[in-house]
């Protein structure tokens, strides 16, 4: 299985940025870094939109890495959930 993974600063895209105007910065976030569910240990990506106002949002890690689900979304052409558009420097 392929290894991916985002640092802090990257730029990436929402797989329904597809949907929207190209020139728009709909469905494009932030990566602010991993944290850990204080409960259940589970893995979390923390990102903020780059629309609208902002904020903080967590994700489960394995959601935000996998794949777009085909069944549901048959005319998405991009591979994953998220993808980079831009790397962090560094």
């Amino acid at each position: 299985m392929e290894e991916r993974s985002f640092k802090t600063g990257d730029i990436v895209r929402h797989f329904k940025r597809e949907t929207v105007d190209p020139d728009s910065d709909l469905y494009l976030y932030m990566i602010v870094g991993t944290a850990r569910h204080s409960e259940t240990g589970e893995e979390m990506m923390v990102y903020s939109p780059l629309y609208g106002d902002g904020g903080l949002y967590v994700r489960p890690l394995a959601m935000f890495l996998s794949e777009v689900d085909r069944e549901k979304y048959p005319q998405i052409r991009q591979k994953y959930r998220f993808e980079l558009v831009e790397a962090a420097e560094g």
